[in-house]
């Protein structure tokens, strides 16, 4: 792997990451935010159909592995956030929350998978 690639991975990653910060902050702004983890099922379902897309792509048109590098291990590893997703879940059980909880946990899994397999198709 050419350090050109794995610059371009730290640069995705971190432009990903910061795209999440910023979704974050306007969420929490709006009422609408209040009580569900809103920012990491978008952001899931998101990086999901790129994710897809990509791998159509790879598969369809051949794009070069290092680009697909770039795309998912950097802009999807950067936007993703299993590990946040995760966290919240917790978070809403020990909050009592089982509800919300069981609805983060579906929603994130069928929704993301949803959009992996439509990036996948469309592409």
């Amino acid at each position: 792997m050419s350090p050109l690639v794995v610059a371009a991975v730290l640069l995705a990653g971190g432009a990903a990451a910061v795209i999440r910060y910023g979704l974050s902050v306007m969420l929490a702004r709006t009422s609408a935010a209040e009580g569900f983890p809103w920012t990491v099922l978008i952001v899931n379902v998101v990086g999901s159909g790129i994710g897809g897309a990509v791998l159509g792509l790879a598969h369809g048109a051949g794009i070069p592995s290092e680009l697909q590098l770039v795309i998912l291990t950097g802009v999807c590893g950067g936007l993703t956030t299993f590990s946040t997703f995760s966290v919240e879940t917790i978070q809403l059980i020990t909050h009592g929350r089982w509800r919300a909880a069981m609805l983060n946990v579906g929603l994130n899994l069928v929704v993301s998978l949803g959009a992996c397999v439509l990036g996948y198709l469309l592409a």
